[in-house]
């Protein structure tokens, strides 16, 4: 018996080990669908994954191609940065590099100063932009993380966190910055050599980008994301002393035991005139039972490209997700007969 109990010990996964995060999230990044987590709705310091929405907002506000000219306000910055210096000149896509892999503190006002035109404005854009994506539990004080003189600093929620990332993930431009592991970037003075501090994305062969995060207070928290098998995860740990450690353990634990599945198809017939525009895909555990709700308008006076309808997605008896269903009208040839078709055809002739 003894025998069999250590065997148990040795061979049991992994990933059953408790993870030591005081909050975290495992979520689908395709349907939003919470995996796994732990007081997910808890507001908290979130240090540099601050940077995340510093990034997406620069890039939807700003223009990338800017000469970025870096004034005084970096001189407030201290802790991780890039050591840019006023006067210094980068394109804002280069300074992107600095602010995401390796977390510059310098970079993040450079950035707010230039797109917001002062950093105060920027953040009252990264608070607008939170709104938007649903963030309903975050608070953003500046771009880069810090805490303020007052010892105040960015709060939010490891599933504001998975909001925001899902988000961000959408964007080409934040894509390719993220999973980028190192760049060397020129500016009219010197040259940089940055190196990713993601540990994830250099170690595991699925991690597709993320960000860091350290202070005092709110010690180490992590976003990541990570892809295998067209399944796309998004996890995120809140003071984690093994954090790198532990997403790996979450990952593996979800891309063994679950798989990715098309629910809806935009090329099924739903019935005459009606129309799916966008497939629905979802992440599903074994046990999981999925179901589909359909709700139909009447159509006789539907405008063309008009909202005629909805799929519901339930998950376990819960509506996960749903598609609108589109009224396309059919052409006057397509109603023919095939006989009036051919006439037509020959005519054409």
């Amino acid at each position: 018996m003894k025998k069999l109990f250590i065997l148990l010990l040795v061979c049991f996964p992994l990933w059953v080990k408790a993870i030591e995060a005081s909050a975290y999230i495992v979520m689908d990044m395709d349907s939003g669908r919470v995996l796994e987590g732990k007081n997910i709705k808890d507001e908290r310091l979130i240090a540099s994954t601050t940077k995340i929405l510093t990034a997406i907002t620069a890039i939807h506000y700003g223009n990338l191609e800017d000469i970025v000219k870096v004034n005084q306000d970096i001189l407030r910055a201290y802790g991780s940065g890039v050591y840019i210096q006023v006067g210094e000149e980068l394109v804002l896509d280069d300074l992107l590099y600095g602010l995401l892999l390796r977390s510059g503190n310098d970079a993040a006002l450079a950035i707010a100063s230039h797109v917001g035109g002062n950093v105060e404005n920027f953040v009252y854009l990264m608070n607008e932009e939170a709104k938007i994506i649903g963030m309903n539990n975050s608070t953003f004080l500046n771009p880069s993380g810090l805490e303020e003189n007052d010892g105040k600093g960015n709060t939010s929620t490891v599933y504001d966190m998975a909001l925001l990332t899902r988000y961000a993930m959408q964007n080409e431009h934040y894509r390719r910055i993220t999973k980028t592991k190192e760049i060397v970037v020129k500016s009219n003075l010197k040259t940089y050599h940055w190196f990713n501090k993601n540990k994830l994305l250099l170690n595991y062969k699925y991690c597709t980008g993320g960000k860091t995060g350290y202070t005092k207070k709110a010690n180490r928290t992590l976003v990541t994301t990570a892809s295998k098998d067209e399944m796309n995860l998004i996890v995120v740990t809140f003071n984690d002393k093994n954090d790198f450690s532990d997403h790996q353990k979450l990952y593996e634990k979800y891309f063994s035991s679950y798989k990715r599945v098309k629910v809806l198809d935009k090329n099924d017939d739903y019935g005459d005139e009606y129309k799916l525009r966008n497939d629905f895909y979802l992440v599903k555990g074994e046990d999981d039972k999925i179901e589909t709700r359909i709700t139909k308008d009447k159509i006789k006076e539907a405008v063309n490209g008009s909202i005629v309808g909805k799929i519901e997605v339930l998950l376990n008896g819960e509506v996960i997700g749903s598609r609108n269903l589109y009224y396309e009208k059919k052409s006057i040839t397509e109603n023919k007969s095939f006989l009036s078709k051919l006439w037509d055809f020959i005519l054409s002739w």
